[in-house]
């Protein structure tokens, strides 16, 4: 049987990167193995339903360069959003009814609520519903319900024996039906099915073979596998994925940081970064190798390598790929990012004038060796462009001076600058140590109010490289500008 996987998400909320990662784990699972991938959109919870939630998943899949095989346009088991499927649930809801799998329940929420808190206060071992219209006459059930009495359908769990189903990571999990969600709600008063449902019977008509998720999911299990049975339908195979954690050992949320790939997007990530590092949270080919690019994943990703223990998301380690990947680009496919870029923070105009390619050209190998994200390049090269109004004061302040002292030593690296043509990368490099050593100071000390004068920030590419970028007759009228206002700074 050919491979058939399914990423069905739900559209209430951005793509989160665990999502992603499951995504990702069942797309390189159906290339790997010549199968296909299919996207469903799960939009049954309509009271959360987004739509910018579900142009996010769309976008998402799009920047990955991520396309599905069947889903929203194209695909024969279609319609491939749940709630274009209304009459296929409500058809197979009235067999398991028919068959004695199912039942009407007419308790209202007030009933609910008070059987929860009555089982609180004698702190009951069992929770939840307590099965009160499960032996009601069926013939009454649905009088009741053709009366226009407000109801909701249940499936009718087994009350003993156990359920085990295998899964591919995991092994064999087995729960006693007693511990299992007792008789669950499977349509819903407003008739739409809930998740459990629909879910069951999408995957069975859709011909899924592996259901690829979060171990999360690990609890809901034995229900889908007795509403398979309940069908009379064999199950797919489970594989569930190992969790991904912040450093601390919870659950990634966004208290460790971003968890929306749009946020990643949005801070200059790039998107080989971003696969290459999620396909490795729970995934491994070796012990070593770390670099892999999508092509490499779909031939190479199996589910034996799949682990069991939880992934730990390293925003460091995400930071260090991008800026590897960053470094491998041609200079022609990191312009075409870099450029629209330099256009929004208005650095460059549009299009852009030739004196400003020029510069850009020049800059272009120091940026790419420097830069950790995309969206760093305004700031990293805005003093080539802009004339630097202003300083902070602080910034060009080394450790263990003295403000006071600054001025003295901006003169003489001013001094030092008339002679910077004529000079070697090395020569220039020993003028300054030499300019130190004259001053009493560390070389650091020097270079930074240097710095901070020729860039107006402490980070920048190369400063020699960046005076040559500048121009020597520039750097020297913002040493200039840097004194003045350190001077007005100290006066009483």
């Amino acid at each position: 049987m050919s491979v058939r996987v399914r990423y069905a998400p739900s559209p209430t909320g951005l793509q989160h990167i665990g999502g992603v990662r499951t995504a990702l784990f069942n797309y390189f699972f159906a290339k790997a193995n010549g199968g296909s991938f299919i996207l469903r959109i799960e939009d049954t919870d309509q009271e959360r339903y987004n739509d910018e939630a579900l142009q996010d998943l769309y976008d998402t899949l799009d920047w990955l360069d991520i396309p599905w095989d069947e889903g929203p346009g194209k695909g024969e088991f279609g319609p491939y959003q749940q709630s274009k499927r209304f009459d296929i649930y409500q058809d197979y809801a009235q067999k398991l009814l028919k068959t004695d799998k199912a039942y009407y329940c007419f308790c209202s929420s007030e009933r609910l609520e008070s059987v929860r808190e009555e089982q609180k206060k004698n702190k009951s071992s069992v929770q939840g519903y307590d099965r009160h219209c499960r032996d009601l006459d069926p013939a009454e059930a649905l009088a009741r319900k053709e009366a226009g009495e407000s109801c909701v359908l249940r499936l009718k769990v087994p009350l003993e024996g156990k359920t085990t189903f295998h899964d591919e990571v995991m092994g064999d999990i087995t729960r006693k039906n007693s511990d299992v969600s007792p008789d669950p709600v499977i349509v819903k008063t407003d008739g739409f099915p809930t998740y459990h449902l629909a879910n069951v019977i999408d995957d069975h008509r859709m011909e899924i073979t592996h259901i690829m998720r979060a171990q999360e999911w690990i609890p809901s299990g034995p229900l889908h596998v007795i509403l398979y049975e309940a069908f009379g339908w064999t199950p797919p195979k489970y594989c569930h994925l190992p969790l991904v954690m912040g450093k601390d050992g919870s659950k990634l949320s966004k208290r460790h940081g971003s968890t929306s790939l749009v946020d990643f997007r949005k801070t200059g990530y790039l998107p080989e970064a971003i696969i290459n590092y999620i396909s490795l949270l729970g995934w491994s080919f070796d012990d070593s190798r770390e670099f892999f690019t999508r092509e490499d994943l779909e031939q190479l990703f199996s589910m034996e390598r799949i682990n069991k223990a939880p992934a730990v998301f390293d925003y460091k380690k995400l930071e260090w790929f991008n800026g590897q990947y960053i470094r491998m680009k041609s200079k022609e496919s990191l312009l075409e990012l870099l450029i629209p870029i330099l256009q929004k923070d208005g650095i460059v105009s549009y299009p852009m004038t030739e004196e400003e390619t020029a510069i850009l050209d020049g800059a272009f190998p120091l940026v790419q060796e420097r830069l950790k994200f995309t969206t760093d390049v305004s700031e990293m090269i805005r003093f080539l462009y802009k004339d630097l109004e202003s300083y902070n004061c602080e910034d060009a302040l080394p450790k263990k001076m003295e403000l006071s002292q600054i001025p003295a030593v901006l003169d003489a690296a001013a001094a030092l600058l008339e002679g910077f043509k004529s000079r070697s990368q090395e020569e220039n490099e020993q003028a300054f140590y030499n300019l130190s050593q004259e001053m009493g100071l560390k070389m650091g000390q020097v270079m930074q109010p240097v710095r901070v004068a020729v860039t107006g920030t402490n980070i920048s590419p190369p400063l020699f490289e960046s005076i040559r970028l500048l121009g020597v007759e520039k750097a020297i009228q913002r040493l200039n500008a840097l004194k003045e206002q350190i001077l007005m700074t100290l006066r009483p």
